[in-house]
Formats: C-alpha cells, structure tokens, sequence
C-alpha cells in the first residue's frame, strides 16, 4: 500500500469519527448557554475536552497508523526485534498526561468555587425569589414575594437574578436548566440554593436529571424568560384571575403519584401524564416550609435550623406537637417571626 493511500485512509478515519462525534450536536442545548453561569459551565466542558482530546486524538490516529504501517508483508517498515526503551518515548508518555491532569486540577478547582449554587451572582437588580417543590412527579413553584405560584412552568425576569429555595416531597430529584446552568438536587427534608440568571428573552427547557421512578422522563417543564416588562405583565394577569393555593391543595398534589401507583395496581390506570401548567394566586405562606416540616424529628435537627446550616426559623416544638394539624389544616410550622409579633 502506497504513502498516499495511506495518508487518505487516515483523513477518512478522522472525518467519519468527526462525522459521528458531532452527528448528534444539533440537540446539545448545554453548549448553547443563555447566561452567565451556563456560559462558564459551557466553557468549562470545552476546555476539558479539548484538553483531553489531546492524548485521544494522537491515540486514534497511532492505532490506525501503526496498524497499517507495521502490518504483516510490509517489508518498507523498520523491524527492530530487541527495542525495549526510549526516553524520548518515556517523556512524552508520562509529562503530557500529567500536564493535563494538572491544568485540569487547577480548572475544576477554580470552577467549583467560581460557580458555588449558593453564591449570589452581582447584579444591580435585586434577585427573583423562587421556592421549588419536585413532587411525584411535577414540579411546584413559588413565588413568595408575590404570593404567586405555577405547576410545571416556571416564568422569570431575563437580566434579573434568580435565587432558588429547593426540596422535594417525596424522593430526591435533580433539578436542572441546561442552558441556564448548574444542576442541583432537590431532596426531602433538606434544603438546597441555586442562583441562575438568564441574559436572553426566551423559552428554555428545565427537567429532572435525576432517576426517580416511574415519570420522572416525563418531569419536563418550560422556562419562560421574559422581558421586565412582560414579567410585570405576566404578574398583573395571574393576579387578576384568583386561583387560591392552600396547604390542602398542595398536599393533594403530592398524592398525585399515590394514587397513580394505586391505580397502577388495579389495572386501571391510563398511561402517566404531568400535571398541565397552572398559576395560583394567592398562595398560603409557609407551604416550602410545611413541606420540610414532616422530616424535621427523625433528622434530629435543633430548633430554627435546617441541614444546610442556615436559619430558616421553624418552630419545631409546635410543628412536633401538631403535626397530625399541619396536614389536615395547614395551621402549623409558623414563622417564629409571625410568632413573636
């Protein structure tokens, strides 16, 4: 086999491994960030594969190469039965690999502190307040400030900051808005942050990254990110339309996965769909609280604390003693805030 033959099989490997690589980009959102923590996380997986690329590429190329250059009847290759050491060869082996564990080291140092979930991002504005609850199996929003809430939508300020409260009321979850940024979990009895922002008007998709059981595929929601003037639109029309969320209602939200696995075991069940997006307003305070309340004895936490060492001033005492009422009348779990007034 000629150089030039050899030369152009090696361009077609590289091309069709290329073709493959990139075949299914077009779906590959994370790479296609709308603000700043996405942009850095966008950048960061890049640098990581280029620089990794640089042991693969040579790899494949060598495999391919050698395989045809040194094969059997090609008598121009040089055969050197006793060769056994190189330096040369012993440098290159291990100081490239170490160079790119070391600046790889460095990145993933930087970023994880860089690009905290709990820290807030600088802004002029002051950031959008939002409480998520993953349920089985949709996702519950809450907007505090405004007594305002939407099942399986989630609509916020473009340019504005927004600063998450998350936990679920049943099993883990993760919630995660590739082209906005960071994946976090949402996780019963606990509480974790999340501060995002997205620079750009538009619709995004948010979802569960986390394997859940039955319908977690299909725990799906849009972002929509409006303009400030839209976002302000957007509140005027929810309130306008009073659509009352009460503890009860949330609750029966949460029972929405019970009585889909009931059914599922009577045979009657028809096939698990979301529930359809919906706006509340007003909402009952306290529901995000009252929602960690019922894990609060078994984790052992001390009063007007929480797991993630941050005060979240909860009664305990009084949850403890009518918790039984906390479910049945949603009077339970106050602010010591309320409390002491």
């Amino acid at each position: 086999m000629s150089e030039k033959k050899i030369s152009n099989g090696i361009k077609g490997g590289v091309f069709l491994l290329l073709t493959l690589m990139l075949s299914s980009c077009k779906d590959m959102v994370i790479l296609d960030p709308k603000g700043p923590i996405g942009h850095s996380n966008a950048n960061l997986i890049i640098t990581a594969v280029a620089l990794m690329l640089i042991v693969v590429v040579p790899v494949f190329i060598m495999v391919m190469w050698f395989s045809i250059r040194y094969r059997r009847g090609n008598e121009k290759a040089t055969f050197r039965p006793e060769w056994g050491h190189s330096y040369t060869a012993e440098w290159v082996i291990w100081s490239v690999p170490i160079a790119i564990i070391a600046v790889l080291s460095y990145l993933t140092w930087t970023s994880t502190h860089a690009l905290d979930p709990y820290k807030p991002i600088q802004s002029e504005k002051k950031a959008l307040q939002v409480e998520v609850i993953s349920t089985d199996w949709n996702w519950v929003f809450i907007y505090p400030e405004d007594s305002v809430a939407t099942i399986n939508e989630l609509v916020i300020e473009a340019g504005r900051p927004v600063s998450f409260r998350l936990t679920s009321a049943s099993v883990m979850t993760s919630f995660f808005i590739p082209q906005l940024g960071s994946q976090i979990y949402a996780m019963a009895g606990m509480q974790t942050k999340l501060n995002l922002l997205a620079d750009h008007v538009g619709t995004y998709t948010g979802q569960n990254q986390e394997f859940s059981g039955d319908g977690y595929d299909n725990m799906h929601f849009n972002v929509y990110a409006k303009s400030p003037e839209d976002f302000k639109q957007w509140l005027g029309t929810v309130k306008g339309k009073v659509n009352r969320l009460t503890n009860e209602d949330f609750i029966k939200i949460t029972q929405y996965g019970q009585e889909y696995q009931l059914a599922k075991k009577s045979d009657h069940h028809l096939a698990y769909k979301p529930i359809a997006p919906c706006v509340y307003y007003p909402v009952e305070p306290g529901i995000f609280d009252k929602t960690m309340a019922p894990y609060m004895d078994w984790m052992n936490m001390e009063e007007g604390s929480t797991n993630s060492g941050e005060s979240m001033d909860i009664n305990k005492k009084e949850c403890s003693e009518h918790m039984d009422k906390t479910m049945a009348q949603g009077d339970c779990c106050k602010h010591k805030n309320n409390n002491n007034k």
